[in-house]
């Protein structure tokens, strides 16, 4: 079973709708992520302000920044 993610990013960033997309086929096979407006919370909006999308494993912590492919999301995921 592949662990939970959060997808930090924020509304209108077209980079984290590139993620969101390149992500789908993983949430289609189970994986599940939730997705984290960073304008919700001041510590998200200080460390990710400058990063976002950014794919972060709760499991681990393990973080990937943008631009991420299907390869690199697989073996983030092991």
């Amino acid at each position: 079973m592949p662990p939970e993610c959060q997808l930090f990013g924020t509304l209108g960033c077209h980079l984290c709708e590139f993620a969101e997309a390149e992500l789908m086929p993983f949430v289609e096979h189970g994986l599940l992520v939730e997705l984290v407006d960073i304008t919700d919370d001041e510590s998200w909006y200080e460390a990710y302000r400058l990063r976002i999308p950014v794919l972060r494993r709760i499991d681990t912590g393990a973080e990937l920044d943008w631009p991420f492919s299907a390869n690199e999301v697989v073996a983030f995921l092991r």
